[in-house]
């Protein structure tokens, strides 16, 4: 029997700093590089020397400004802000590798199906078959302002949602995949018996189709998604085919993990046709005791004003003005993460935290150890059932990423729980061990 195998997926942004808001001021932290093309073509070799899974860039359409409802504490002090558009970076990693999934988030709320379909269909196709769509439905008043639209109700948000990722499917099946018949000496190019309109016609989103693009070799982009609320995890069961999700304890993410896998049999999905992914934060040392030491120092970097701004920007409220959760649902109205909020009263529940305590309280939530003792703990949480797979986030670049590649992943395939080679071509393949959806 063939033992299970563990995935790993990076956590990207297309600026000095991911997940980790004062990793950016690390010695080693590589800041001259970040708007240029070289910095994402080695950041994709380096991935798939290590063979992983994929990378996938989270990104948000502006910059975040509810914190004293001004940017200016993010753009100070340097903030995760997605400086460029990821759909540019993409193609120059894809460039560079022939395996490694490359992620891109991409909102339902406030792009249209055709765009979203050609964009992604595009991508998907030039690389061969490697990409994936992190389905967002956008949480904040200034995405909305910076588009010229407004933000729906929370759960409005998804049953557009599914409306756009019908609509989105049917379009990347407006192409047979051998719809190409290329006879120069008959003047047969295509046959168009196999490229069908689509003529979607729903309440939020409308389209006739076809798209001028055509199947791509893992017949259409792998679905991401990271909703925690109970109606994105039911957008999850039906769509998803990755998710990422944060939780603080293995208990909590093997409650999560369940409930996923569950709502999917109800859908009559398989439970193996969506891979759950950890997030997963690293400080490496040779010792236990030089990693902490580095934990300690890297805290040290963290402003107490910019963390704030960015706890304000997943709640969607200013936690500066808020002193308990009442305060926090007038603050929001229809903004927020809900899984930034389950993170914080999961503190409140296991430590008896305040609120205020608990916003703070998330910031120290990086594994720590020698590369022998992070990949024991990634292989408890695996072989626990917890998981799938993990999604490793930096907390400065890219000395930690190659860090973790270097010294870690080795110590995963010497126990047998992740591969030493890829064993397909595509994304889909690689992550779920099946051609097409």
């Amino acid at each position: 029997m063939t033992k299970r195998q563990m995935h790993l997926v990076a956590y990207s942004k297309t600026g000095p700093t991911a997940r980790h808001v004062g990793g950016w001021r690390h010695p080693e932290a590589v800041l001259d590089d970040f708007l240029k093309p070289s910095r994402y073509a080695q950041y994709a070799r380096t991935l798939e020397d290590a063979r992983f899974d994929g990378c996938f860039f989270a990104d948000l359409i502006g910059i975040y400004d509810i914190y004293g409802g001004s940017y200016d504490t993010y753009v100070r002090n340097g903030g995760q802000i997605s400086y460029l558009d990821p759909m540019v970076v993409l193609p120059v990693m894809a460039a560079e590798t022939r395996h490694l999934g490359l992620g891109i988030t991409l909102s339902t709320t406030f792009h249209n199906p055709y765009h979203l379909a050609r964009w992604l269909g595009s991508m998907d196709v030039m690389s061969g078959g490697r990409v994936a769509w992190n389905i967002v439905t956008s949480a904040t008043e200034l995405e909305a302002r910076n588009v010229g639209g407004t933000l729906p109700p929370r759960e409005e948000r998804y049953d557009r949602a599914d409306e756009v990722l019908e609509a989105c499917c049917a379009l990347w099946n407006s192409w047979d995949a051998d719809a190409f018949i290329l006879d120069k000496e008959n003047g047969l190019f295509a046959d168009p018996q196999k490229v069908h309109y689509v003529d979607y016609d729903g309440k939020w989103v409308k389209t006739r189709g076809p798209l001028p693009t055509p199947r791509s070799p893992q017949g259409r982009p792998v679905l991401m998604q990271a909703g925690s609320s109970d109606r994105g995890r039911d957008f999850a069961a039906r769509w998803a085919e990755a998710i990422f999700t944060d939780q603080r304890s293995l208990a909590a993410l093997k409650a999560f993990y369940d409930d996923v896998k569950c709502r999917m049999v109800r859908v009559g999905r398989r439970p193996e046709d969506c891979a759950i992914l950890a997030a997963s934060t690293f400080v490496i040392g040779e010792t236990e005791s030089i990693a902490r030491e580095r934990a300690d120092y890297l805290k040290s970097l963290v402003k107490p004003e910019l963390w704030a701004a960015r706890v304000s920007g997943s709640l969607g409220a200013d936690v500066s003005k808020i002193g308990d959760e009442k305060d926090l649902a007038d603050h929001q109205g229809t903004q927020g993460i809900r899984g930034a909020e389950d993170r914080l009263r999961q503190a409140m529940t296991e430590k008896g935290l305040s609120l205020a305590d608990a916003v703070k309280d998330a910031r120290n939530d990086e594994i720590v150890g020698t590369p022998s003792q992070i990949a024991d703990h990634l292989q408890h949480i695996f072989e626990s059932g917890a998981c799938d797979g993990f999604v490793v986030a930096p907390t400065y670049f890219p000395v930690m990423i190659e860090q973790f590649c270097r010294m870690v992943v080795p110590e995963l395939q010497r126990r047998g729980i992740f591969r030493k080679e890829y064993a397909g071509t595509t994304l889909r393949e690689n992550l779920l061990g099946k051609d097409e959806p």
